[in-house]
C-alpha cells in the first residue's frame, strides 16, 4: 500500500510541475498594431506560447514591470518573470531564460527600429543597426546584443 501511495504522490507532483511549465506567458499590445502581431508570430515560431492581452493602459504595465519609460517600445511581454519590451529577437529571450543573470529584470529594444533583422519590423530590405538592452533592478541598462 505504501508503494502505491508514494507512486500517487510522485505522479501528482510531476503533473503539477508540468501544468506550471505550460502556463502561457502574456504579451500586452494594441489590437490594431500589425508589427506587434508580427513579433508575436516570430516568437510563436520559436516555440513561445503567448497569451494576447489587448490592454489600453500600457504605461502602467510597462512601469509596473520595471521598464524605464524612456526605453519603451510598442508591446510588452511578461515571459517567465522577465519583461520583454518591443522587437526583441527570440534568440535573445532564449539566452536570457537560459543564463538567468542576477539582477536582470528584462530586455528591451527601445523605439521601433525597422529592417529585415528586426522581428516584426521587416518593412524594408536593409538591416537595422540596433541594440537589445538588458535592464537591471535599478533601471540601469547595458547592451545585451548588438545587430547591424
Amino acid at each position: 500500500m505504501k508503494k502505491y501511495s508514494l507512486l500517487i504522490i510522485l505522479i501528482f507532483i510531476f503533473s503539477c510541475k508540468e501544468s506550471v511549465d505550460k502556463k502561457k506567458d502574456i504579451v500586452y499590445l494594441s489590437p490594431d498594431c500589425g508589427c506587434c502581431h508580427d513579433w508575436i508570430s516570430h516568437m510563436e515560431s520559436n516555440d513561445f506560447v503567448l497569451e494576447k492581452n489587448m490592454e489600453a493602459n500600457m504605461y502602467d504595465i510597462k512601469t509596473n514591470a520595471g521598464l524605464p519609460i524612456d526605453l519603451a517600445s510598442c508591446h510588452t511581454a511578461l515571459i517567465k518573470g522577465y519583461f520583454i519590451e518591443g522587437h526583441v529577437p527570440a534568440q535573445d529571450v532564449k539566452r536570457l531564460l537560459k543564463e538567468a543573470p542576477d539582477g536582470i529584470i528584462g530586455l528591451t529594444v527601445p523605439g521601433m527600429p525597422a529592417g529585415i533583422n528586426v522581428p516584426g519590423m521587416e518593412v524594408n530590405n536593409e538591416k537595422a543597426n540596433f541594440d537589445v538592452l538588458a535592464i537591471d533592478s535599478n533601471g540601469k541598462s547595458s547592451v545585451w546584443a548588438h545587430y547591424e
